[in-house]
């Protein structure tokens, strides 16, 4: 799935979120569960995939991206539960 994505990690359901932007969401998605990156993730076992929206260009991705990091924490549990209400990890519908 190579075109720019937002993501929301979780480490559970209402646990620590992370939010972040790629250009290859199904990679990125594996180096967090892989702790193939370094820092927050990795310290705070966010690595279930909660929630994700893709976009034309990385710069609607990144601008949504900050957009959400703004958000505070109840807009955050909302937006994840709007589309994603048993907060399943959606790894497997990334990799088809």
């Amino acid at each position: 799935m190579k075109q720019p994505a937002v993501y929301i990690l979780a480490s559970k359901r209402n646990g620590t979120l992370y939010t972040g932007v790629t250009g290859d969401l199904v990679r990125r998605i594996w180096e967090h569960k892989n702790d193939f990156i370094d820092g927050f993730t990795q310290d705070h076992q966010t690595h279930s995939l909660v929630y994700y929206e893709l976009h034309g260009d990385m710069t609607a991705a990144i601008a949504r991206e900050k957009q959400i990091k703004k958000w505070n924490r109840q807009w955050k549990l909302r937006l994840i539960e709007k589309s994603n209400p048993e907060w399943r990890d959606l790894w497997q519908e990334i990799i088809g």
